[in-house]
């Protein structure tokens, strides 16, 4: 069997090799290395074929984004899945923007940690529900900009569009029929002035950089 092939990047080297040693308790998976800085990794990914990396977002006196740029001016064919502590609307704005294929909150269990990283290595996306930006605005002809917080049932039908799936996998995820999809994304689309799953998509990316950004100068 063809194994899964790891690198990890954190700067935390207890959290590293306490990493390595769970990933190797799974069969599919070989961590070819780990280490703790953006050089170490790219040089890495010159030397060996990597399918995933799994990168922390904060690397001390530097951040994620260098080598996910770095990565991509490689032209490296490796998924990034985030296994960070935690990440900011911005922050996470960004990395969505520039590729990576999942973020998983360190929070997490090690059991969802694993689900994540089959589902990114499958060419799903992965994203932690406390991570996902889905508060969106619109302003309305002749009226002010209204602030617009999804229900229930339109975030979980977000985070599945945010994941890649088509409507009879979002059905069979949530547990409701494929009209009721179809139903929610209507509603979605007319929330946020879209058209397409990737318009709106990008609409809630943009629209949690601007509330994070509302919030840090409503902090100072």
């Amino acid at each position: 069997m063809q194994k899964i092939r790891l690198l990890i990047l954190d700067d935390h080297i207890l959290f590293r090799e306490g990493l390595t040693r769970l990933l190797e308790t799974e069969v599919e998976f070989a961590v070819v290395a780990q280490c703790g800085t953006s050089a170490e990794a790219l040089h890495l990914l010159e030397q060996h074929d990597i399918d995933l990396v799994l990168l922390d977002f904060d690397l001390g006196h530097d951040t994620g984004l260098r080598f996910i740029g770095a990565a991509a001016a490689l032209e490296s064919s490796s998924r990034i899945l985030l296994v960070t502590a935690g990440l900011s609307g911005a922050d996470s704005a960004m990395v969505w923007e520039r590729g990576v294929s999942g973020i998983f909150l360190k929070h997490g269990s090690p059991a969802t940690l694993l689900e994540a990283i089959r589902a990114v290595v499958a060419g799903r996306k992965w994203i932690d529900p406390k991570v996902a930006p889905y508060p969106v605005t619109r302003s309305r002809a002749g009226g002010p900009e209204v602030d617009e917080l999804l229900t229930a049932r339109e975030q979980q039908v977000l985070r599945c569009v945010f994941e890649g799936l088509i409507n009879k996998q979002i059905a069979d995820r949530i547990g409701i029929s494929q009209s009721s999809v179809k139903a929610t994304l209507q509603t979605l689309f007319e929330k946020t002035g879209v058209r397409t799953r990737s318009q709106l998509v990008r609409f809630a990316i943009e629209r949690s950089l601007e509330t994070d950004q509302r919030q840090r100068i409503g902090h100072r």
